[in-house]
């Protein structure tokens, strides 16, 4: 194949994130964006220089010149985009969390089946190198019998409107965030099946903004006699906070994603990528060298292009957001009625937190 043609479906920040990453990546050539915002994907196209700008994503997927696309949507957007690119015979990286309920996904994955196309399940921390060094400590056996994962994800709340209001979104922080936790977890412990969840979830700040909760703590357990904790917040002050540790029965590693490798900024202004990521990045702050390597967007887009070409399975696959999602649905249930949770789970509403707020 030549190079692999790519168009992404949104323009607001994490297609902008994905179109910054496109600079690292070999073989492949961003061809087109579509947003219905009018003017918006002209707006994006002639920032980063993309030939083609659509308002109708549907009329983008008809171009021979693209072979595979980026979901950049809202979350109740990703299911009906999904079954309209791969009927087109488009592949497909959709951005985290993969759909709005397990009907939807089960929908998803039986589309691109269908139509024979591939669908990557867009998990950053699985290709962030600090995270990936982390996972190569723990299955070259130097933490020994790994038995617990944590993960962590904090700041002041997202950037967009949408993600505040739950009918678009599907839950506050704990779909968000905490679907990067769990799939981490999951994907250090070699993927074994969850077997039950407990949780907290609550809305300690943003509750006159939101239905949905800015705060939500994790524990689950998996066949393997192993545990995650996961712990994610819309309501830290003072920048992006993503930790990560491994324990196990002969050593532990832990793994700051952002401040390791960080300058220490004091800005009265403000200043780039985590602008519009969430909180304010006046004052004080950590910034951080090559934000969206270190966050493996980069790597991630290279692997699903590597993927279309080689005709590869992804190393994050549309079975791992849905595993993802019934664990979150179970983590809402469990703080709905302040219980431990047993999986499989199959109450299937039509977003997660129904499961939180209706209990």
């Amino acid at each position: 194949m030549n190079d692999v043609g790519i168009g992404i479906i949104g323009s607001k920040f994490i297609a902008q994130v994905h179109a910054e990453s496109f600079r690292h990546i070999h073989g492949a050539n961003l061809v087109a964006v579509a947003s219905p915002t009018p003017g918006s994907a002209r707006t994006f196209a002639d920032k980063h220089g993309v030939p083609h700008a659509y308002t109708d994503y549907r009329e983008m997927l008809t171009r021979d010149d693209i072979h595979g696309v980026v979901l950049c949507l809202p979350n109740y957007l990703h299911c009906q985009a999904t079954i309209d690119a791969a009927a087109a015979g488009k592949h497909i990286l959709c951005e985290k969390p993969m759909c709005m309920n397990l009907r939807e996904a089960d929908t998803m994955i039986a589309a691109c089946a269908q139509a024979g196309v591939t669908f990557m399940y867009a998990e950053e921390l699985c290709f962030a190198p600090k995270y990936v060094r982390a996972k190569q400590l723990a299955d070259e056996g130097a933490l020994g019998r790994v038995y617990l994962v944590k993960q962590s994800e904090k700041h002041f709340g997202p950037h967009a409107d949408w993600f505040w209001d739950v009918n678009k979104s599907g839950g506050g922080v704990l779909f968000d965030m905490g679907c990067h936790g769990i799939e981490f977890a999951r994907w250090v412990l070699g993927r074994p099946r969850a077997t039950s969840v407990y949780a907290h979830c609550a809305t300690y700040v943003h509750g006159e903004r939101t239905r949905g909760e800015d705060t939500a703590v994790l524990i689950i357990e998996f066949e393997n006699n192993a545990m995650g904790l996961i712990e994610e917040s819309w309501a830290r002050q003072g920048g992006m906070d993503d930790r990560a540790e491994i324990y196990g029965s002969e050593g532990v590693t832990y793994a700051d994603l952002l401040h390791g490798n960080a300058l220490e900024t004091y800005s009265a202004r403000g200043y780039g990528y985590a602008v519009e990521k969430a909180a304010s990045t006046q004052g004080w702050t950590f910034t951080s060298f090559e934000e969206l390597w270190n966050y493996g967007f980069p790597q991630e887009l290279q692997h699903f292009v590597d993927c279309i070409r080689n005709g590869t399975q992804p190393s994050v696959t549309a079975e791992d957001g849905r595993a993802v999602l019934e664990i979150i649905q179970a983590a809402y249930a469990s703080a709905g009625i302040h219980s431990r949770i047993t999986l499989p789970f199959a109450n299937d509403p039509d977003k997660p937190i129904d499961l939180w707020r209706k209990a």
